[in-house]
């Protein structure tokens, strides 16, 4: 039974050493600049010198190499707390905070360095519990195993704290971290019974390489961790580990063959496995870094929309002004300001009069376009009549409809309708706008400008207004797109080439703002339109509200 305790302690070191060799080059290798990677090397690289001595040391039969391996083996656990302690530090990037501690832990390993020869440190090498030979405790070496475990408790509270103060990425790596380093030196920790004498075997000394095999693929694949490849390989190492150890323990033959078979068909199946976990973490990783790119690329998209709208905002401003200044000297001369305006001039006048009008509209599409887009537009709700605004739209396009020879109606109840909550600006005009539009695409027939109160939802008091023609009509395709941003419909852009499609989309989000619906109806290409526009008449109990609260503050 000692022979095969033996071979399981020497085995779990052999394995210790080569892992630790291993993962502590492969991750040098593959990033030789970081602190991590170099911290992380010159902790295995004295693991490697700890874990070769003792395996040396336990191995042998005679005194002086046993002695001389208890040195080596000594000389790499002084270093192994400095080195991890550093490798925390490098981890957390808190190197400022706890530089002080870093140099004191640097000088104390020196001098235990410098008395790991003598007597002081252990008084040699001794038999113990199945082992030939097992270092005895010298009268420091109390402290020595003080400076071991105090450094390492410190860490894992500063990995503690960094994983408390991270975010959820970084926090499951320091979680990661934190219970495979508890994992590590619990198995490291273990040889130090024997060294003072108490009989507790060093079981779980196994526990070192599974700590290594974690954390070096963690840093070299996974940039400190991907859980589930790092968990999938360590369930899988766990079980090869297992049946290895079986095989060698193993009493007879036939148990060896059927562990040694069963070993085989773990190892494919475990390839398998952690090929497809690696693929799906690729692909996982692969789909990160597209949603990186493009959230950057969104926001330089809204950087970028944020300075048109701005622009937008600034050339709308100043075209404004001149326009404005230009309507109202045509408007003196029309008037005889300047003197009297010959026959033949006054249709010239008029066409420039209207034709300015619409610049005008047009810039204050755009002005109104980019308060939208930047959430700066503002309303100034008040109780208006709803028949003031289309009663002053129908006297103001009478004689546009004249022109044209359109028969304009403008039908509305004889009783007041209730008033609504609107800004009076910003709905005339939409209404404006629905009825430039029915001019601008009837060619003959009539424009019917109707509204009054809507009966198609009892106990949900609105006003209707519908603007109906004998115009080009539209298409189910044009109904569809006519409401959108610089869109037009087909038909509308046959019949005058003009216009952006903004006036349609603004007039919809000015009167959804306004809690209501517009949308429009066609019985098809040239058979006219109608567009509806539905508004709450909340007037009266806006009013109320606030009514009933004045009545409530006075109380």
């Amino acid at each position: 039974m000692s022979s095969i305790l033996i071979n399981y302690y020497t085995l779990s070191l052999s394995i210790g050493s080569f892992i630790a060799l291993i993962s502590g080059l492969i991750v040098l290798i593959k990033d030789r600049k970081r602190l991590v990677s170099i911290s992380w090397f010159l902790l295995n690289f004295c693991t490697v010198v700890w874990s070769f001595g003792y395996f040396i040391m336990i191995s042998s039969r005679n005194y002086s190499i046993a002695l001389i391996a208890n040195l080596i083996l000594h000389q790499g656990a002084i270093f192994i707390p400095f080195f991890y302690f550093f490798f925390i530090l490098a981890l957390t990037n808190s190197f400022k905070e706890h530089k002080l501690v870093l140099w004191l832990m640097g000088s104390l390993a020196f001098v235990f360095s410098l008395i790991n020869p003598t007597s002081l440190f252990t008084t040699g090498v001794i038999p113990k519990y199945i082992f030939n030979f097992v270092p005895n405790a010298g009268p420091l070496y109390f402290y020595f195993t003080l400076y071991f475990f105090i450094p390492i408790i410190y860490a894992l509270f500063i990995l503690f704290q960094a994983y408390l103060k991270s975010s959820s990425d970084e926090a499951q790596r320091f979680k990661f971290v934190f219970l495979a380093s508890i994992t590590g030196f619990m198995g490291g920790a273990s040889v130090f019974f024997l060294t003072f004498n108490i009989i507790i075997p060093p079981y779980p000394i196994i526990l070192v390489p599974v700590y290594q095999v974690i954390i070096a693929y963690a840093i070299s694949k996974h940039s400190l961790f991907d859980i589930r490849v790092v968990a999938t390989e360590l369930l899988i190492f766990i079980i090869w580990m297992f049946l290895s150890i079986r095989i060698f323990l193993a009493d007879s033959l036939r148990d060896r063959l059927i562990d040694g078979g069963l070993l085989i068909l773990v190892i494919l199946f475990g390839i398998l496995l952690i090929r497809s976990v690696l693929r799906e973490v690729r692909q996982r990783e692969e789909i990160q870094k597209l949603a990186e790119d493009l959230r950057k690329a969104n926001l330089e998209l809204k950087k970028l929309d944020q300075l048109k709208s701005e622009f937008v905002s600034l050339a709308s401003h100043q075209l404004r002004t001149p326009l404005t200044v230009i309507k109202g000297y045509i408007s003196m001369i029309q008037e005889g300001s300047y003197g009297v305006v010959p026959e033949s001039l006054k249709d010239a006048l008029r066409k420039v009069y209207f034709s300015n009008e619409r610049l005008i509209n047009l810039v204050g599409d755009f002005l109104n376009l980019s308060r939208i887009e930047s959430g700066k537009l503002q309303y100034m709700f008040q109780p208006i009549s709803i028949e003031e605004i289309t009663g002053s739209v129908y006297e103001e396009f009478k004689e546009v409809a004249k022109e044209k020879k359109l028969e304009l109606i403008y039908e509305h109840p004889e009783e007041p309708l209730p008033q609504a909550m609107i800004d009076k600006d910003k709905f005339r005009q939409v209404i404006m706008n629905l009825l430039d539009n029915a001019v601008k695409y009837t060619k003959q027939g009539f424009i019917k400008l109707k509204v009054g109160e809507d009966g198609s939802r009892p106990g949900w008091p609105s006003l209707l207004i519908n603007i109906s023609d004998s115009g080009i009509g539209m298409s189910q395709d044009d109904l569809e797109m006519i409401f959108k941003r610089f869109s037009r419909g087909e038909q509308g852009f046959k019949a005058n080439t003009g216009g952006l499609g903004l006036g349609l989309y603004l007039a919809k989000r000015i009167v959804n703002d306004h809690g209501g619906e517009i949308w429009a109806t066609s019985d098809g290409v040239g058979k006219g339109s109608t567009f509806w526009v539905r508004v709450p008449a909340r007037a009266e109990q806006v009013k109320k509200e606030r009514e009933f609260k004045e009545f409530v503050a006075k109380i």
